[in-house]
């Protein structure tokens, strides 16, 4: 009988897929953290702007309190109960200020320059010559 026919009997067959999942998961994290320590923080965060350096500290937190979470469900603790789930609300409301900001500086700027420029020759001006405008009319006045 080979390794995986014995741990197939510890387990109920029906979470065998769920399982499976989870390990090629954990490999994932794990090849991620692995890239992530490669470089040093101080190296990585000279490279990135502040907002950048903020979303990085967050996502790195998160992902740790997660970690912690999946922990305690796995050692038949209840996570709900337990301070971290305040800790992950809190990292969560920090992540959608960051958010906020990051929508605002991608939000489009109004040139105020070209506003005005665009408001003023779209608007209707007598002319010097005979007292009408050199622009169309505004909508609801005829041109005599």
């Amino acid at each position: 009988m080979s390794e995986d026919d014995n741990n197939m009997e510890e387990y109920p067959t029906e979470i065998h897929d769920y399982l499976t999942a989870f390990e090629k998961s954990l490999g994932s994290v794990d090849e991620m953290l692995k890239t992530m320590m490669s470089v040093s923080r101080s190296e990585l965060l000279q490279k990135l702007d502040p907002l950048e350096q903020a979303k990085l500290d967050l996502v790195s937190v998160y992902a740790l309190n997660s970690m912690f979470w999946v922990y305690l469900a796995t050692q038949g603790i209840n996570p709900k109960e337990h301070p971290v789930k305040q800790e992950l609300e809190r990292i969560r409301t920090y992540m959608n200020k960051v958010k906020e900001i990051a929508d605002k500086k991608k939000a489009s700027k109004l040139d105020k320059g070209a506003a005005s420029r665009f408001v003023k020759n779209a608007l209707w001006e007598p002319n010097a010559e005979n007292g009408h405008t050199s622009k169309s009319p505004a909508k609801g006045k005829k041109q005599q």
